[in-house]
């Protein structure tokens, strides 16, 4: 039944992506104007609808670049409430600006976030909030057009590269495969850590990337979980029964990576971006109290723990204590001297003197 309907959606598909092509080619002849900017702009996204580990490697890029440099993000602020520009501040919540904006502004207090749906605007607005701006990171801004970015980072994931994708309703592509070549560089996530480099030279070959770009791989690597109250460590035994409550596109890395270090782990998934309610909480709890084994823990992401983070009073009150679970990205075969160089040296060309 599902292979014949995915059969009447293939015209559909055709559309959007003639469509998606049109509006493309619009840009690349200049007949859609696109707008530039005088500092560094760096745009980390995809071709795909969602799960492909955007968010680690923004916050890698953070990291790499304020010890030299003053960041500012900017997204457009999905399943927000609001709408419009915001600039984050001591008050801003996740119902404000987004889950991945507000775990920015959290984990990063010293860089400037700010969301806003029309980012041709949102950044001379951001610029003239935040004079010292030196580098702007765009946040899943590859088909955003009206914006010339200096620099596109394409992400595709491992187990579902674009290259073996179709166009939305029929596959996950938000625009057809050949629109990476916008892409600086293509990074490929969510890799095994063994990944054979024979099997690298594979999918690069399947990429066929162009002569300017350049191709990393990187695989997830996940911290110490700690406390979502109160940010203390948690320890956790292997015996130890474990629900995983989150609400992402791919939970599945999460999952195989709990799996691998308790032996009993069971999933309580939830619509991506989701907001959850005090009822939602009761239902974590009631989930939770019907798994068997003396030891019992809650395990969620980042992202959800600023959204949970709303009902930290309910939490708190219900007693509920839950592990958050941080991840970063690490680059295989030696690709992060390569890459941070390669970042360095765009950024550098409008800061000569920088020291990096």
């Amino acid at each position: 039944m599902l292979k014949y309907l995915s059969v009447l959606l293939y015209p559909f598909s055709l559309l959007y992506g003639l469509v998606m092509w049109v509006r493309n080619k619009l840009y690349d002849r200049g007949m859609l104007t696109a707008v530039e900017f005088d500092i560094p702009t760096i745009a980390a996204g995809n071709l795909s609808v969602g799960g492909t580990g955007k968010t680690p490697h923004v916050e890698y890029l953070i990291r790499l670049l304020k010890q030299h440099y003053q960041v500012a993000t900017l997204s457009r602020g999905y399943n927000r409430r609001t709408s419009g520009y915001i600039l984050a501040d001591a008050t801003t919540t996740a119902s404000e600006i987004g889950d991945e904006p507000m775990q920015f502004h959290q984990k990063y207090p010293d860089i400037h976030v700010a969301v806003g749906e029309e980012r041709m605007l949102a950044i001379p607005q951001l610029l003239m909030e935040e004079p010292d701006t030196q580098v702007v990171l765009l946040d899943d801004a590859f088909q955003h057009r009206s914006i010339k970015p200096g620099m596109n980072i394409l992400i595709t994931e491992y187990s579902r590269r674009f290259t073996k994708d179709h166009v939305v309703p029929f596959g996950r592509l938000r625009e057809g495969r050949n629109g990476y070549h916008r892409a600086n560089c293509i990074i490929v996530s969510k890799c095994p850590p063994d990944l054979s480099r024979e099997e690298k030279a594979a999918i690069e070959k399947e990429i066929a990337p162009l002569p300017h770009q350049q191709v990393f791989f990187t695989t997830l690597q996940y911290g110490a979980m700690y406390d979502l109250i109160t940010h203390e460590p948690v320890s956790s035994s292997p015996d130890t029964t474990v629900l995983l409550a989150c609400g992402i596109a791919r939970p599945e890395p999460l999952l195989e990576k709990l799996r691998s270090s308790f032996s009993q782990v069971y999933l309580l998934a939830f619509p991506d971006h989701y907001y959850y309610s005090e009822k939602d909480i009761a239902k974590i709890i009631r989930e939770r109290d019907g798994l068997s084994g003396n030891k019992k823990m809650v395990v969620t992401t980042e992202k959800d723990a600023v959204r949970l983070h709303l009902l930290q009073k309910n939490l708190t009150e219900q007693n509920m204590q839950m592990a958050v679970m941080p991840v970063e990205i690490a680059f295989l075969f030696d690709g992060a001297e390569r890459f941070n160089n390669f970042i360095f040296d765009y950024v550098g060309s409008f800061y000569p003197t920088a020291n990096q």
